[in-house]
């Protein structure tokens, strides 16, 4: 792989593949330089939403008549508990986030989701996010809709410090798992609907009942999948204890 400094031409290819919402791995297998590389570059200059290939250089450059001194890129700091190894914490983080994203969420909540996963505490404020992913407040306040609206996660008033903490708990994918369930409860009922309003003879009529009775049949077992996991996970804190 290619060392050194990243070049003008690096930065604007890393403009574009954002643009183009390449991942970071994307970007940096395109450009033949470590991932590392790639997310370290992009988080000091204004994260994936803001960057500028021109700001960036100008102010590498700016940094660089400064006279700092030449030394290797300071590893990422670990997350949480010391003896942690900083680059590992890094490298697992950015595939968390790849794999997040996989899902259907957005880059920036799947960083927001990220960091939370990985934090200790499992308890974050929206000025730690912003400080941490080096991102606008209004970033954030959107990945913290999505993930809300999702319940990924759950927002506590901290008395002391007047601010909401958002938390991420053991119940986290339970929750989850039964606002999917009762999302597909909502469209079976509509495509049942849908059903009798066309006819069920029909061929939309048809289309429409199967619908309907996939998303039955798939909630049903998702709510009974979600209430054994509870069982198993009760008994398991129970004998732990």
């Amino acid at each position: 792989m290619p060392g050194g400094r990243l070049t003008y031409q690096d930065r604007r290819h890393i403009a574009e593949g954002l643009a183009e919402g390449l991942t970071y791995t994307e970007i940096a297998r395109r450009l033949e330089r470590p991932i590392s590389t790639i997310t370290r570059e992009v988080a000091r200059n204004g994260g994936a939403e803001s960057y500028q290939a021109d700001r960036a250089h100008q102010a590498t450059e700016g940094r660089a008549r400064r006279s700092r001194p030449a030394t290797a890129p300071t590893p990422p700091t670990a997350t949480g508990a010391p003896g942690r190894d900083p680059q590992a914490v890094h490298d697992l983080e950015e595939r968390f986030t790849e794999l997040v994203i996989g899902t259907g969420l957005s880059r920036m909540t799947a960083r927001v989701l990220t960091c939370l996963y990985t934090t200790d505490s499992g308890s974050v404020t929206a000025a730690e996010l912003v400080q941490r992913l080096q991102v606008s407040p209004a970033s954030i306040s959107k990945a913290i809709g999505e993930l809300e609206q999702q319940e990924l996660i759950r927002r506590e008033r901290d008395p002391r410090r007047r601010r909401d903490r958002y938390v991420i708990d053991a119940d986290v994918w339970y929750r989850a798992w039964l606002a999917s369930a009762r999302q597909n409860a909502t469209l079976a009922d509509l495509a049942r609907n849908g059903a009798d309003i066309l006819d069920p003879a029909t061929p939309a009529g048809a289309r429409l009942q199967d619908m309907s009775q996939f998303f039955e049949h798939v909630g049903q077992n998702m709510v009974r999948a979600a209430e054994q996991w509870r069982r198993h996970l009760a008994a398991r804190r129970t004998e732990d204890r």
